[in-house]
């Protein structure tokens, strides 16, 4: 049997304690998100929680983005279009105050996913505002009516987290809600 200095042997306690401590914070500090209840009438047929439809995009520069390959990144979503008004008054926004701030963060990516639209006018809409984060026609709705209910308008935003789950929705353009977006995203991330 081997007996080791006290003092040594309190050392080697310590050392233990914070070993068992620090393992249990890594399955512990996984990023809160506040739960919000989405209310009936933003029209979202997907749910908190629920994990991201799988879709394929084409941005108007001719990249292919499958939303499955985007695991391990927190993801934002944004349905718009050239003739809502009130896209035209969030993008700005988002532009400035989440794409700007985050665009060469390696663990965040922001699509813009335009409605409908041809390729030729969501270009002119990306100037028109202007945004520089990236812009893809969803033609006929094929990816925005995975996510909402027929009829349903844009102006709407979706947030995945890093393992492509849903974890917070919008509608509309609300200052309060837009700012808990980002409080969102800047615990995600």
């Amino acid at each position: 049997m081997v007996f080791l200095h006290p003092i040594v042997d309190f050392n080697v306690s310590i050392m233990r304690y914070l070993a068992f401590v620090l393992l249990l914070a890594s399955f512990t500090v996984k990023a809160q998100v506040p739960a919000k209840e989405i209310p009936a009438d933003y029209g979202y047929i997907v749910k908190i929680g629920q994990q991201v439809p799988d879709f394929t995009l084409t941005t108007t520069d001719g990249k292919h983005v499958r939303i499955t390959d985007l695991k391990g990144k927190v993801v934002m979503l944004q349905f718009t279009a050239s003739w809502c008004g009130v896209c035209r008054k969030e993008m700005p926004h988002i532009e400035k105050e989440i794409w700007q701030k985050h665009r060469n963060n390696p663990n965040f990516a922001l699509y813009g996913i335009d409605l409908d639209e041809p390729k030729a006018v969501v270009e002119k809409f990306a100037r028109q505002i202007p945004v520089t984060y990236p812009l893809a026609p969803d033609p006929k709705g094929d990816i925005f009516y995975r996510f909402a209910a027929k009829g349903a308008g844009v102006t709407r935003n979706v947030i995945l987290d890093k393992t492509g789950k849903i974890v917070f929705m919008t509608r509309l353009f609300k200052e309060e809600e837009f700012a808990e977006m980002k409080a969102v995203i800047e615990k995600l991330l």
